[in-house]
Order: structure tokens, then C-alpha cells, then sequence
């Protein structure tokens, strides 16, 4: 037997509207039982608690409330819709299609006829819902198309290799992961996506302290013009850095903790911003390097929140070798900020980056995440590093100041390479 919901007039006439569908009786002789009756407006809420096999309406012809209540329960819980009534107009019919409105019976059909007209109705939704179905899965079949084409060109620009093979690592994941190929696509793609934003939001930690950096090495008669002119791309790069991040998708991070980092750091960008102009004096320096220290505590959470998001081993160590960019700007920085000014707080930074530089460093000697190319940057690094110890025991002195420059210019391009060798390895992209 099928159950159908009764939708009538407002005013109670629950008794008329009964009779102008042909009674229960009628329809209880043609296999359908009543769940309950009701007004329009409480349509979309008793379909959906009382979930009956058939809608049907007996309403006036023009009962305009009427289709707006049955789109919104289409869009809600489809139901075969069947409408009693008179004879409906041109206007009305179109009306009733957009609303989803399966069939119309007028208000004298009874028996056989009454019977057809319910067949119809319930056949009518059949066939919709064939075709949704039909829809929804072609646009499914699309999504999929663009997430795999997506994921492999991702494999392409990182691995250096063709389409074919690209596609080959996706099926293998497939059937190691037991899920569709573009369901890992998409893995792939998130993954991705969330390296690039560690990578960037640490960016920002290392450009807070270049540029201070670069700051002192003008005031420090280092190089000036080329110091300035590496400063203006340092501020140029937090620009970038900040519109990338803004454009994160927010599904892929938590919202709140996110967006809240992110405005915070781009808050501590605008302070710092104006005090990286002209040429610094030495409280100039200093209130420039308070500044920096409170975007880099920005940076720090902001990084932290996107790895936190990711729940991804790799994305960790992609963050850890960023971070070496920001530490060694940080002890430069800090030398100089000691030999120009005699600072005391400085100089004992200066021995706290230097232990934290070499634990990362033992750190990402051991980690399981490299490859030929890493561990021969990673060995490059270690004696860059050593070479910069060494030049901090002269930065006193110009020469000693031009070579610890240079040094920590080594230093970051180097971890500049090797976090993008991180960022794009095959753990890190295939969700490792």
C-alpha cells in the first residue's frame, strides 16, 4: 500500500478538500493510505518528519504560496507530486513544472481515471530521478576528470615526468589506497596546496627578520644600495606571500584559528611596513626590530595552524627546513644589531639561533623524507654553515660584516632550494 501526505486549504476545510480528491475511501480502494493533512506552509516539514510515498495538493488552480512550498521541498525531499484540481491554464501548468509537479487530476476523477493519473505521477518522478541521477553522476565523472588532470600535472612539475607515468603513481595510489583515483587526486591536490602555504607562511617568518637584516646592513655601510634594493623585493615578497594565503581555500585549514593567524600577520605587516623606509638610525633600528618580532610571532602561529590543519608528517618537515631560512636571517640580524649597537639581548640570540639551527639541521639529517638531490644540499649546507660561525667572530670588522652576509645569503638560498625539494617530493604530494 502507499502512503501519500494531504495538503489542503488554509481555514480547516479539511473535510472539503478530502472530498474533492475523491475521499480516502477512494483512494484507500486504489492501494494508498493517509499519513496526515496539512496547510501549505507546513509542507516541506511533515514530508520531511512523516516521509509519505506521494504529495498531493488539493488547492486552487492559483494558489501561488503553493509553488514556492513544493520547489523548496524538491530541493529538500523529492516526492511524487500529483495536484487535484480544475483545469489549469498555460501560466499555471509552467508554474507547476518548475515547482516539481509530477501530475494534475481534476477535481472529478474517480476510479480508473484517478488510477492513471497516480501511475503517471509516480512514473514521471521515476524518470526525473533517473535523470538526476544520470546528471549527478556525469558531473561527478567531470569533477573527477579535473581533480586527476590537476593532480597529474601537480606529479609532472614536481617529479619531472610525463602524463603517463603521473598517471600511473595516481592508480597505484588508488589501489594501494582502495579509494577512486579521484578521490586521491584530490588528496593530491590539498596536499600540495598545503606545502605551498607552509612554505609561504614561513616565508614570511624569514622575510620578518631579512628585513630587518637588511635594514642594519645599510645602516652598517654593507653594500647599501644592493642592501635597499634586496630590501624593497624582501617587502615585495610579503605582499605576494599574503595575497597567496588569502586566497587559501578555507576548506582546507581551520577557518577560525587561520584566518584569525592570517589577519594578525597581515596586522604586524602594516606596522612594520612604514618603519623600513629611509635610511635607519639606531632607535630607528630598534623599533624596526620590535616591529619584525611581532610579525614573526604572527608567522609562527599562522605556520603552525596551516600544519596543524594538514595533519600530514611531511608538512612538518617542509616546515622545519623553512624555518632554517628564518633562523639564519635571524642570527645575521641579530649580529649585526650587536656589533652596530653593543645589544646584549641580540647577542644572546644569537647563540640560542645557532643551537636551534643545528638541531633542525641534525634533525633533517635523520628525517625519512629525502632523496639524492636533499641530502646533497643538506650536506652543502653544513659546510655553509660552518663558514658562517666562523664569520661571526669577526662582525666587528667590515670584512667580517660582508661575509656573514653573504653567508646568510648562501644559507637561504640553499634552504630556499631544499624546502622546495621538500614541498614537492612524492611523500609530502601523495599525503605522506
Amino acid at each position: 500500500m502507499h502512503s501519500f501526505l494531504l495538503v489542503t486549504p488554509p481555514g480547516g476545510d479539511a473535510a472539503a478538500a478530502a472530498a474533492k480528491v475523491a475521499l480516502p475511501r477512494e483512494l484507500q480502494a486504489l492501494g494508498y493510505r493517509r499519513l496526515g493533512t496539512c496547510a501549505v506552509p507546513e509542507l516541506v516539514r511533515q514530508a520531511v518528519a512523516l516521509a509519505p510515498e506521494l504529495v498531493i495538493c488539493a488547492l486552487p488552480a492559483g494558489d501561488q504560496t503553493l509553488w514556492s512550498a513544493l520547489a523548496e521541498l524538491q530541493a529538500a525531499a523529492p516526492r511524487p507530486v500529483l495536484v487535484i484540481g480544475d483545469a489549469p491554464v498555460a501560466e499555471t501548468l509552467q508554474r507547476a513544472l518548475e515547482a516539481g509537479v509530477h501530475g494534475w487530476a481534476h477535481g472529478d476523477a474517480r476510479g480508473a481515471q484517478l488510477a492513471a493519473e497516480l501511475r503517471l505521477t509516480h512514473a514521471r518522478f521515476t524518470h526525473e530521478a533517473t535523470l538526476r541521477a544520470a546528471l549527478a553522476d556525469a558531473q561527478a565523472r567531470l569533477d573527477e576528470r579535473k581533480w586527476v588532470e590537476r593532480a597529474k600535472g601537480v606529479l609532472m612539475a614536481a617529479r619531472q615526468i610525463g602524463e603517463d607515468d603521473a598517471f600511473r603513481l595516481l592508480r597505484g595510489a588508488s589501489m594501494h589506497t582502495n579509494l577512486r583515483v579521484g578521490e586521491v587526486s584530490r588528496s593530491v591536490i590539498e596536499a600540495a596546496q598545503l606545502a605551498d602555504a607552509v612554505n609561504r607562511a614561513g616565508q614570511l617568518r624569514m622575510l620578518s627578520q631579512r628585513m630587518v637584516r637588511l635594514l642594519a646592513q645599510c645602516a652598517a655601510g654593507v653594500e647599501p644600495r644592493r642592501s635597499r634594493e634586496l630590501l624593497d623585493e624582501a617587502q615585495q615578497r610579503v605582499r605576494d606571500n599574503l595575497e597567496r594565503l588569502q586566497a587559501l581555500p578555507a576548506t582546507l585549514t581551520s577557518a577560525t584559528a587561520d584566518g584569525l593567524a592570517l589577519a594578525d600577520t597581515a596586522t604586524a605587516w602594516a606596522g612594520l611596513q612604514p618603519l623600513l623606509a629611509g635610511m635607519p638610525k639606531p632607535d630607528a633600528l630598534l623599533d624596526a626590530d620590535a616591529q619584525a618580532e611581532a610579525l614573526l610571532a604572527c608567522a609562527e602561529t599562522l605556520t603552525a595552524a596551516i600544519e596543524g590543519a594538514s595533519g600530514r608528517h611531511g608538512i612538518h618537515i617542509v616546515n622545519v627546513s623553512g624555518r632554517q631560512r628564518m633562523l639564519v636571517q635571524r642570527l645575521a640580524k641579530d649580529a649585526l644589531l650587536d656589533a652596530l649597537l653593543d645589544d646584549a639581548a641580540a647577542r644572546a640570540r644569537v647563540e640560542l639561533c645557532a643551537a636551534e639551527f643545528s638541531q633542525a639541521l641534525d634533525l633533517l639529517d635523520r628525517a625519512p623524507l629525502s632523496s639524492a638531490e636533499i641530502r646533497v644540499t643538506l650536506a652543502t649546507a653544513r659546510t655553509e654553515w660552518q663558514r658562517l660561525l666562523q664569520a661571526l667572530l669577526d662582525t666587528r670588522s667590515k670584512s667580517g660584516r660582508q661575509a656573514l652576509a653573504r653567508g646568510s645569503d648562501s644559507l637561504l638560498a640553499l634552504f630556499e632550494r631544499l624546502t622546495e625539494l621538500y614541498e614537492r617530493s612524492l611523500q609530502v604530494i601523495m599525503g605522506g
